[in-house]
């Protein structure tokens, strides 16, 4: 039975067959955190410790994309199915349970209202043309979108733009907070308005103030850009999330394997704030691109290229 993996690791841990098979889990993990290459007798041993936990909750648990515990969540998870991390079309399932369907992604209009009841709305009447402007009114009505919004925004410009570097890590780490807690009826209009001239989609594609979260002084290569994601628990559980929900496929008539776009969208919105931040790349498209370079990759150019065209010409995002 499917269930949150930090109540499943209680459980597990308090069975000493099932603590026993963990620990020899968590042992597996480690190693390939510390990229220590496991011999053949090793590699043997975590796959069949994976196995013993046949249909125990732990084999099956997921994590909740706003919990409390996230962190932890998701390194329990990847912890049980380390095997599954070797290499970046490997990580073949999200950690994450529930992606948002067709109608749930809809902008609830009436609790929109309720969350903003009282205020003075009046100053929205004259945003009509610039959606993104509008939206982001919106979010000022509300306390908790206002305050997140301001806190990343702060945090995101400090250096930008002058001989001081920005606080990445902290910028990415505002953005995260911003989407996580912030009602998606909100993030979504602020994130994916549409515009029809470039004032409004620059504004938009200065939604995450790319200046710090998204460029570099130079383009790494997306492999190193891959490295670094798969290093971070909530950075692999996204990509992971991501190649689940947004997985392109020719032979589809929308070119989205699973026919929900709504699940795409929330997916792609969870790599903000990660090492591999997207974003718009002009104010005249919706095209997205990560920060990033395939030039010099070796015999990996073809990997590279998989990793870049993910976000460049994915045609279910």
């Amino acid at each position: 039975p499917s269930s949150d993996c930090v109540v499943a690791e209680q459980l597990c841990l308090s069975d000493s067959t099932c603590n026993a098979t963990y620990r020899t889990l968590e042992n597996c993990a480690l190693a390939k955190t510390r990229l220590l290459s496991l011999d053949h007798d090793s590699r043997v041993r975590c796959l069949n410790a994976e196995l013993d936990l046949g249909n125990s909750s732990l084999l099956h648990c997921k994590c909740h994309r706003r919990m409390k515990r996230q962190e932890h969540c998701l390194r329990i998870f990847w912890t049980v199915h380390s095997s599954m991390t070797d290499g970046y079309f490997n990580l073949e399932t999200s950690p994450y349970e529930n992606p948002a369907n067709e109608e749930q992604w809809k902008t609830d209009y009436n609790k929109l209202a309720a969350l903003v009841s009282g205020k003075n709305c009046s100053q929205l009447a004259g945003d009509a043309t610039n959606p993104c402007l509008k939206a982001t009114h919106v979010c000022n009505l509300s306390k908790k979108c206002f305050r997140l919004r301001t806190d990343y925004a702060s945090i995101c410009t400090k250096g930008a733009g002058s001989e001081d570097v920005c606080d990445r890590r902290k910028c990415h780490r505002g953005l995260r907070n911003f989407f996580e807690k912030v009602p998606e009826d909100f993030t979504k209009r602020i994130l994916f308005c549409p515009c029809q001239d470039e004032f409004c989609g620059e504004r938009r594609r200065k939604t995450i103030v790319p200046d710090c979260s998204f460029q570099y002084n130079t383009k790494p290569n997306c492999l190193w850009l891959l490295d670094s994601c798969l290093e971070d628990h909530i950075c692999k559980s996204r990509l992971a999330d991501f190649q689940q929900n947004c997985q392109p496929v020719d032979t589809s008539p929308d070119g989205c394997s699973l026919h929900n776009h709504a699940a795409c969208l929330q997916a792609y919105m969870g790599m903000i704030g990660t090492p591999m931040t997207p974003n718009y790349v002009s104010n005249s498209s919706v095209e997205v691109s990560l920060w990033c370079t395939c030039e010099s990759s070796g015999n990996q150019k073809e990997k590279c290229d998989q990793i870049l065209g993910m976000f460049e010409s994915n045609k279910c995002l």
